[in-house]
């Protein structure tokens, strides 16, 4: 990819997130993609950017690419069709029909769950975890323990936005993570 282009496109993509003061509650700087999302110039320069690092470092190695609830549903079928590779679903519990295997991770207030088809993924298939933004790491680290059980290898996480104050990343332990925009 070519330096200037990618940088060019990199504006693309941090011009199109809005922030939102004190949204959800009061102290939390929200970071809204919805504008990406209207701008075809913006959303496609972000799954371009994705994919971009995703050949550059696994080559042709990914089987899929697994799309978190619901943000990540946003970008994983685009960023699967710009390698070339299918995408699967981890969405929280009671939403997928037929046999599922699941995962708990703490919300701020409580436990959720993440579900995934039991035959969504053969042992040893590569995959790639994707989801708008990493805060606090809980729901892609439930996701990576869901994706172990089935066996599959969890080769790298990304998403468009990190808060890196939140140290998810560190959740993640020895899981490679990628994120485009980095804010505090």
């Amino acid at each position: 990819m070519h330096a200037a282009m990618s940088e060019s496109e990199l504006q693309l993509v941090a011009r199109r997130i809005r922030s939102f003061p004190d949204f959800p509650i009061p102290g939390v700087l929200f970071r809204d993609i919805s504008p990406l999302l209207k701008d075809p110039d913006s959303f496609r320069a972000s799954i371009h950017l994705l994919a971009g690092h995703l050949k550059s470092t696994h080559g042709g190695k990914i089987d899929y690419i697994a799309g978190l609830d619901s943000r990540g549903f946003l970008f994983g079928p685009s960023l699967a069709q710009e390698l070339g590779v299918g995408c699967v679903l981890i969405r929280k519990r009671g939403k997928l029909p037929g046999p599922t295997v699941s995962a708990s991770y703490s919300l701020e207030y409580g436990k959720a769950e993440l579900e995934i088809q039991k035959d969504a993924l053969e042992p040893g298939q590569k995959v790639v975890i994707v989801d708008d933004l990493l805060a606090t790491g809980g729901t892609m680290c439930a996701a990576c323990e869901l994706l172990n059980q089935l066996r599959a290898e969890v080769v790298e996480c990304v998403s468009l936005v990190e808060l890196t104050s939140l140290k998810g990343r560190e959740k993640l332990g020895p899981v490679p993570f990628f994120s485009l925009l980095q804010y505090e």
